[in-house]
């Protein structure tokens, strides 16, 4: 199934060449669309007097979760509750493994020790309460086991104390911000930005552009994938597992990729950073608990093979990658900046994740 808010149907049996075209559209729309919102972030912030690691971890984070929260709980109310969960550990995976790794493959990250010490724990934990949730209410309920409203409405109440006490560490933060550190970040081609300019544009006029950017990546992405994919089932005959594995996975991280590597190309690579452990976060306290919170969300699916999948391959995963996660901060926070070696591993176990989950399926 494709969690995206275009219908499906309406790209079914639709010309080849129409389907390319929509697919070249999107491509554009998404690049352009993250053009827009970094910038409007990054005005914002210096308007604000903000850190744009803050603005990320926040602002941008809760923009690009947003729309997963709401599929997640559409979903979960018209009975597939058990998609909302896999949703949201799979895009932590995808967020920490795949797009902060190949940030780290692109140049070095900085590092903001502040914002590390605190969000980043709260990342951390968030994931370390939910697996926790998971794995006890399966080893006291078995097959029937499910994260109860009770406990949605108990994410949304640490995401409502989080939120506060974000805005209340953007006011501590010494605004010293960490800038990109080596020569290798002269390997990426530098896009002018409008930053100066966007200082003297109302705050209204900087979030409005942030909210049409971010619309426009969401809705070009899903038109981007939606087609892409129905040119590989319908034309090229690709098998709907590996289409669901591979595209439709990758689909769903689309608009935080965007975001974070035209934040690099732009030189804010803070916001990428920011973005990545905001969006964990969210994705847990959000997402999770949004659709939790509107119907319980089953941890297992009798007769199938969810409880191996979902217990014993995406919980793991996403608590091994953010453990390495960690260790990476503890080294990053010494230096100011996260080494571009740290990719590798990240984007590796993110790939072997990938085909082992693909198999599992079949």
């Amino acid at each position: 199934m494709l969690l995206a808010f275009l219908p499906k149907t309406w790209f079914v049996d639709q010309n080849q060449w129409l389907l390319y075209l929509i697919a070249l559209v999107g491509m554009v729309g998404v690049v352009k669309g993250a053009d827009w919102l970094v910038e409007g972030a990054v005005g914002l912030a210096a308007r604000l007097g903000m850190p744009k690691v803050i603005i990320g971890a926040t602002i941008v984070s809760l923009g690009t979760t947003s729309p997963e929260a709401a599929v997640s709980v559409l979903a979960a109310w018209q009975g597939d509750a058990g998609l909302a969960l896999g949703n949201g550990v799979g895009s932590i995976i995808a967020d920490t493994g795949l797009i902060f790794g190949v940030g780290c493959l692109m140049t070095r990250l900085p590092a903001d020790r502040f914002v590390l010490s605190r969000q980043g724990w709260v990342q951390f934990g968030a994931a370390v309460l939910l697996a926790g949730l998971c794995f006890t209410r399966y080893a006291s309920h078995g097959d029937t086991a499910q994260l109860s409203r009770t406990i949605g409405a108990i994410l949304i109440g640490l995401l409502a104390i989080y939120m506060v006490m974000s805005v209340k560490w953007s006011r501590q933060h010494t605004l010293r911000e960490p800038d990109l550190a080596g020569p290798l970040q002269d390997d990426i081609p530098h896009v002018p930005n409008n930053t100066e300019t966007n200082t003297f544009k109302p705050i209204a006029a900087l979030i409005f552009m942030g909210l049409i950017g971010l619309v426009i990546v969401i809705i070009s992405g899903d038109a981007l994938v939606a087609s892409v994919s129905e040119v590989a089932e319908a034309h090229w005959h690709v098998p709907k597992a590996v289409i669901a594995a591979t595209l439709v996975a990758f689909g769903t991280s689309l608009p935080e990729l965007v975001v974070g590597i035209t934040a690099i190309r732009k030189g804010h690579a803070e916001l990428l950073v920011g973005n990545v452990i905001g969006a964990d976060i969210l994705n847990v306290l959000f997402v999770i608990g949004a659709a939790a919170l509107a119907k319980p969300l089953p941890i297992t699916e009798p007769g199938t093979t969810q409880p191996l999948i979902f217990l014993w391959l995406h919980l793991p995963t996403m608590l091994l990658i953010l453990a390495l996660f960690r260790v990476y901060i503890f080294r990053a926070s010494r230096v100011g900046n996260f080494s571009r070696w740290m990719g590798v591993p990240l984007v590796a176990i993110y790939l072997v994740y990938t085909v082992i989950g693909y198999v599992a399926s079949l």
